[in-house]
């Protein structure tokens, strides 16, 4: 296939490619779910997809770095849909199901997907070429790529690229490998009282973060890190506050976390994200409007007029998809409707219900864009999106059919009714989390977007008959905690349960609406103080970070403010530097070894747990008094030393 009217045509959608995509889809889709449910984290794939695709694609002649791209934009859009263990496993955990009717949930799940994919083919050109946001993944994949193929030339910059990459993530590969067995910590934490109440003080041990930190920049950074404080020393010690005697505080201010400060947390993302969406509304008309200009130059004959950066799926295909997919979601929501209240009178809830896909799905899948490119998509706090798209569609069912006091079988069914809404709307979510890295992947490398725009389709749907019977062996299996019957070792499902609490808590009438009150007054605030930074030419605070640093536990949060400072040092060494372009680009590629590393780990342990139903099944130790200590120690010397030898690569000429 041709990537430009005037050049050598390069290999790109091909059958090849699509088949080596469909076969990691299904390792790392189904290692996603277990993990996912298991512990409550997803690892990003479109890097380990990309580094398996190099690997397999140099056995051929013909392999080229655009059909590399094709196969991890395929594996990343289903292991990142994967996420919709996030909100389905909650119909069990309700006993609305007993297991996961197949083409009902696979249908769900594709639809909602494919819907992701239509609605941000024009925020791409307001998101991903007419912005500057950092995504950081998406760069790194990119790097991972170019270097992947520059290195078969033998060019010292890309020799130097891939040692760095190479030495980056064999650092943090080991370093996770180690702490697995027990004899360094994972995570540190410390609880404590603070004033009349409690807090911690917590970090894990992620080289993934350190370099996600660097990709983002100060300003996230900071802005993570103001959140943080928000939380940890102001909210949780204000909510734990006092502490009764005798009290665990471990115990105390865990559960104070992630049942209040949480919601408070999701208050300010969605100021946040109402306001980011108001923001980014001109850009999103302005791709559309250029999207219809590239339709109208496509329909006159002039497509090689149209650089192949710039060729997406035509606009009218993207809006008769969006609209012929209501057709069916019409249909599935129907079927999921019979034996509750809504069989009585379907039509006009149904018909609301369609009208809030569509609406959420528009916000949604913009603001999980935004987010996926301010600090990446494995850091994007979906889950708190979800508990925006539930709320939402409780709200909708308490509208019509009230809120506490009536029929429990009637409430039940309306709760379910919710979440199963919530999947569509979560599909969205994941996939425009995702995809956007993904284009910009493509837009750094010179892909089509069309081409990776049909890759995410066929991903979508590769995923999509994957993660049901996955679902279902692990239900069988172990089952879910606090669903009906589960036993000792049902898996915990942290997300759903959240979310299928927050269902009942609306529509049983027991929600604290004034945790999310002051949450949306946080961010309201932050905003402000947002726009007067902006005006006045100082560092922004992007009120989606703070958002995240309030959400999100610290000790997923603590290093990227760390990483992001080392990345600005690092970068204003780079400027001083006789090539810095160079230098800078060293620095991106250390970052990227970071999260490769971590990530392909991530890969092989998740099959290491499934494959021996032990959450330690590497631990050597039970337990290591110096293992915090040693930890912190390493963990600060590895860093410090990589860092060390990037400068040496980084300055030295190249021959």
């Amino acid at each position: 296939m041709t990537t430009d009217s005037k050049a050598t045509p390069m290999a790109e959608l091909t059958i090849r490619g699509v088949i080596l995509g469909a076969l990691i889809t299904l390792i790392f889709t189904a290692a996603n779910v277990y993990l996912g449910l298991k512990i409550g984290l997803t690892f990003a794939t479109s890097i380990p997809a990309a580094v398996i695709s190099m690997a397999v694609l140099r056995l051929f002649a013909t392999g080229t770095i655009l059909e590399n791209n094709i196969v991890q934009t395929i594996a990343s859009a289903a292991g990142t849909l994967s996420a919709i263990i996030f909100v389905l496993p909650g119909l069990v955990i309700i006993g609305w199901w007993q297991g996961f009717p197949y083409w009902l949930s696979a249908c769900t799940i594709a639809l909602g997907g494919i819907l992701g994919v239509m609605y941000s083919v024009p925020l791409r050109r307001a998101l991903v070429t007419g912005s500057d946001l950092p995504y950081p993944e998406g760069v790194a994949a990119a790097e991972v790529l170019k270097v992947g193929a520059g290195s078969r030339e033998g060019l010292e910059e890309n020799r130097r690229g891939l040692a760095a990459i190479v030495a980056s993530a064999i650092a943090a590969a080991s370093f996770s490998i180690v702490a697995k067995t027990k004899i360094l910590a994972e995570e540190a934490a410390t609880f404590f009282k603070f004033g009349a109440g409690a807090t911690s003080v917590s970090t894990s041990f992620s080289m993934a973060l350190i370099g996600v930190g660097h990709l983002v920049g100060l300003s996230v950074g900071v802005a993570m890190f103001i959140g943080l404080l928000i939380s940890w020393v102001g909210i949780v010690p204000y909510l734990t506050t006092p502490v009764p005697a005798g009290a665990d505080l471990a115990d105390l201010v865990g559960t104070t976390f992630r049942m209040k400060a949480r919601f408070i947390g999701a208050g300010t993302i969605g100021v946040a994200a109402i306001w980011t969406l108001l923001k980014i509304l001109g850009p999103i008309v302005s791709g559309i409007r250029s999207a219809l200009v590239a339709n109208a130059t496509r329909k006159a004959g002039n497509a090689a007029d149209l650089d192949i950066t710039e060729r997406d799926l035509p606009i009218s295909i993207v809006g008769g998809t969006i609209l012929a997919a209501l057709v069916p979601i019409g249909f599935l929501l129907w079927v999921f409707a019979q034996g509750g209240p809504i069989a009585a009178n379907p039509v006009p809830v149904i018909g609301l219900t369609l009208a809030y896909v569509l609406v959420a799905g528009i916000v949604i899948a913009s603001v999980c864009g935004y987010m996926a490119g301010l600090i990446g998509a494995s850091n994007s706090p979906i889950s708190g999106v979800g508990i925006l798209a539930v709320l939402g569609a409780s709200l909708m069912l308490a509208a019509i059919y009230g809120s506490g006091g009536g029929d429990p079988k009637q409430t039940q069914a309306l709760i379910a009714y919710a979440l199963f809404t919530t999947a569509i709307v979560f599909g969205i979510a994941t996939i425009s989390n995702d995809n956007l890295q993904d284009l910009k992947t493509g837009q750094l490398v010179g892909a089509t977007p069309w081409k990776q725009q049909i890759a995410l389709i066929l991903g979508v749907l590769f995923g999509a008959l994957v993660i049901p019977p996955v679902l279902d062996l692990l239900n069988s299996a172990f089952g879910f905690a606090g669903a009906p019957g589960a036993g000792p070792n049902a898996l915990p499902a942290p997300q759903a349960a959240l979310i299928s609490a927050l269902a009942k808590g609306v529509l049983g009438g027991d929600l604290d609406w004034g945790l999310i009150g002051i949450g949306a007054g946080i961010g309201s605030v932050v905003v402000l103080v947002d726009e007067l930074l902006g005006r006045a030419g100082k560092l922004r605070l992007p009120p989606l970070a703070v958002g995240m640093g309030i959400y999100l536990p610290m000790a997923l949060t603590l290093l990227i403010p760390v990483g992001a400072v080392i990345g600005h040092f690092y970068n204003r060494w780079s400027l001083r530097q006789s090539n810095p372009e160079f230098a800078e680009r060293m620095g991106v590629l250390m970052a990227t070894g970071f999260i490769v590393g971590e990530s392909l780990f991530g890969v092989a342990f998740a099959g290491i747990v499934a494959s021996t139903d032990s959450d330690a099944p590497l631990a050597l130790v039970a337990e290591n008094p110096w293992a915090v200590p040693l930890a912190i120690l390493i963990f600060a010397g590895v860093i410090a030393a990589l860092y060390a030898k990037l400068k040496n690569w980084a300055s030295s000429p190249l021959s």
